[in-house]
């Protein structure tokens, strides 16, 4: 080859063309999209406990909590800790149990418009902390108030998440059935004050990974 006669552009190009690696791709890739948490995803879905679960099922609960008596009627507004430490998955679906209890919290919390008072057990050990360093003079009592302990829960949270597998040999189809119970204990008597269920079954030819 007469180097000569290529242009410097052309052989540049063609000297780096040479060096690359063979058989990789350096074509963009297919843009990220958002999607409706609310709905079924259109390419990647299975028969697990998925976003549009944990956004019905919570919204249900919201509502149910909130026309019981019992618990969202009271004169005074009752204590309430929700969170995931006596809340158990015991399905065959990997998950993170926050995002059912975290969800429902922070709804619960914005729906109730003070008929339920919130306790923060989860950030107790951030209330130790700062308890602490206000006694010990490090830091200002704050304006709000001085306690001798923190605040006791009322009612707390329990549940479970269950499931039931099938498997079809010969189609490959797989089944699975999940029912979800969540329950507020009274910390007192230890009587359940408030029960709600959620249950759904999925098919599907092939199952995903959850993580």
């Amino acid at each position: 080859m007469n180097f000569k006669l290529i242009p410097a552009a052309l052989l540049g190009a063609a000297l780096l063309a040479g060096c690359a690696t063979p058989n990789l791709d350096n074509s963009a890739g297919r843009r990220t999209t958002y999607q409706d948490v609310a709905s079924p995803s259109a390419t990647v879905a299975g028969v697990g406990v998925e976003s549009q679960d944990v956004v019905s099922m919570t919204d249900k609960m919201v509502r149910d909590i909130l026309s019981n008596a019992q618990v969202a009627g009271r004169a005074t507004a009752p204590r309430v800790i929700i969170d995931s430490e006596y809340f158990s998955n015991d399905s065959s679906t990997r998950m993170n149990k926050n995002a059912i209890t975290d969800r429902l919290r922070v709804e619960l919390n914005r729906a109730s418009n003070g008929r339920l008072v919130f306790v923060a057990r989860h950030y107790g050990n951030m209330v130790d902390k700062e308890r602490e360093a206000k006694r010990a003079g490090e830091a200002d009592r704050g304006t709000i108030r001085t306690t001798k302990a923190q605040a006791g829960g009322d009612f707390r949270l329990g549940g479970r998440i269950t499931s039931m597998d099938a498997a079809s040999t010969g189609t490959g189809n797989v089944s699975r059935y999940h029912q979800i119970t969540f329950e507020l204990i009274d910390l007192e008597y230890g009587t359940i004050v408030w029960s709600g269920i959620y249950e759904f079954k999925k098919e599907a030819r092939d199952d995903i990974i959850y993580r």
